[in-house]
């Protein structure tokens, strides 16, 4: 079905943009808590989850909302920066919900919510969406704070754009477009961008959350906005919307800073595009990092941005570079089979046409999936990426080198260690079939890319497998360590 283009607002760099509106501010930061009480606001249907301690909102008790009500604009904002500084228990969740109104009983159903979780993981369900997160709008999947830490989380609304930072770390700039794609059952047709007041999540009885500031300033009805890019509504941006909004994790996992591709590029694309991201660096024989030293400097350039960071360790001998401790350093580590030592003894590139010689493709294949089996195996990896990578020589027969016999053996192996397989975007593998089969044997997937430049795409393959193959968010790999920040 063809469907109509709508034209959104891109991005600018998040320095520019906030100095702009802090020029157009009508007025200096006003608090909404006075450090004392609770004056100003009104608590719905469990009004014992809220208290004053030292200073600081304490939210602790049954699920229960805490709205300001108090004078301050009237307690209706359209155009604002709010500013709180927030602290969370170990396995708390929380939230400040704005453009929103007060409700006796039950979650704010009008507007939108700041999600604050850095280690809550669910109860009954898989709780992914991380601090600064637009909850089921803009995702994010790793937190910039820590639990028992003070950190400060600043929402800015404009018109019909909304920026988070947490830590004064950008992670979510999202313009809502004219007709937002939501699928909550049931619907909220009030989740939107508007005007209202804000409210404090008390998520559950075992959450405990700290705010010890909450500040405000409005900001006038034509605050001014530098021009922006361009961004196309288009199937790909609504199926990743419709994604988003079912808690499905979109991440790539498989991006590379080279062919001149920037760190800031990555994260704009990401605000743009709404997926996430995993920055790796290939780490081996050969390649850019060789030993732990190299991995720390990389560790240190990267610390407090918002990706994950992934280890590709490359050919054989990574295990014997670096140190078990070095390797734990990274959220994840993944490594292809692209590079190995074939039976004649001659290590070959699979990705380099004139490396590889195939006299019998039956033999050629039979050894591949040796090796494969082997690194599944033998090697300490969270995920297999670039699976099912066919030499050009052999690439168009794919289907058939493929038989459902190899891709058993790859997937047992895979299964048995509790190794993940990458969907790749690039090079549109492993196929349906081989999804297929994994999914039943209980295999999780990864997203990734293996950019090439600046060529990440918006993950269009796996957005494709994820319609064909049936795959939901329980089928997906999450890194379950936290990188050095």
């Amino acid at each position: 079905m063809k469907r109509d283009l709508t034209v959104l607002a891109g991005l600018l760099p998040a320095a520019v943009l906030f100095v702009c509106l802090g020029r157009a501010a009508s007025q200096d930061w006003t608090p909404l808590f006075d450090g004392r009480s609770l004056s100003g606001w009104k608590a719905s249907e469990h009004p014992e989850s809220f208290r004053v301690e030292d200073g600081k909102i304490v939210c602790n008790g049954p699920s229960a909302h805490l709205y300001y009500v108090g004078d301050v604009a009237g307690a209706d904002f359209k155009n604002f920066e709010l500013k709180a500084e927030v602290m969370t228990t170990p396995g708390a969740n929380s939230g400040i919900y704005f453009h929103t109104e007060y409700r006796e009983a039950g979650p704010p159903t009008k507007g939108y919510e700041a999600q604050i979780n850095n280690t809550y993981v669910g109860h009954g369900y898989r709780e992914l969406k991380k601090t600064g997160s637009v909850y089921g709008v803009r995702n994010q999947y790793k937190s910039l704070a820590g639990d028992e830490q003070w950190f400060t989380m600043h929402v800015v609304v404009t018109g019909k754009r909304l920026r988070i930072s947490v830590n004064d770390t950008l992670v979510v700039d999202y313009t809502e477009p004219a007709q937002p794609v939501r699928t909550e059952q049931p619907p909220l047709p009030d989740r939107l961008l508007s005007h209202g007041t804000f409210a404090l999540q008390c998520h559950d009885p075992e959450s405990k959350v700290f705010y010890k500031s909450v500040l405000v300033k409005p900001l006038p009805e034509d605050v001014a906005v530098p021009p922006l890019d361009q961004t196309v509504v288009d199937q790909p941006y609504l199926e990743i919307s419709r994604l988003q909004s079912i808690g499905f994790p979109l991440v790539d996992f498989h991006a590379h800073l080279k062919g001149g591709l920037t760190l800031e590029e990555v994260l704009e694309h990401s605000r743009k595009t709404g997926i996430a991201y995993g920055v790796a660096p290939n780490c081996g024989l050969g390649f850019p990092i060789t030993d732990d030293e190299g991995i720390d400097r990389f560790l240190e350039s990267m610390k407090g941005q918002p990706v994950f960071l992934g280890m590709q360790a490359e050919g054989r001998e990574w295990v014997n570079l670096f140190s078990q401790e070095a390797i734990g350093k990274f959220d994840y580590v993944f490594t292809d089979a692209m590079t190995f030592t074939d039976d004649r003894g001659k290590r070959i590139h699979l990705w380099v046409d004139q490396e590889v010689e195939i006299d019998d493709k039956q033999a050629f294949m039979e050894m591949y999936v040796d090796r494969i089996v082997a690194i599944l195996n033998e090697e300490p990896i969270d995920i297999f990426v670039n699976p099912t990578f066919l030499p050009g020589a052999i690439r168009e027969e794919y289907d058939e080198l493929w038989t459902a016999e190899r891709m058993e053996r790859v997937i047992d192996a895979a299964a048995k260690n509790e190794i993940a397989i990458e969907i790749n975007a690039r090079y549109r593998i492993p196929g349906p079939a081989f999804i297929k089969r994994a999914k039943e044997a209980g295999v999780k997937f990864s997203f990734g890319t293996n950019n090439g430049g600046r060529d990440l795409g918006r993950l269009e393959y796996c957005l494709e497998m994820i319609k064909e193959c049936g795959l939901t968010p329980g089928d997906m790999f999450m890194p379950t360590r936290t990188s050095a920040q």
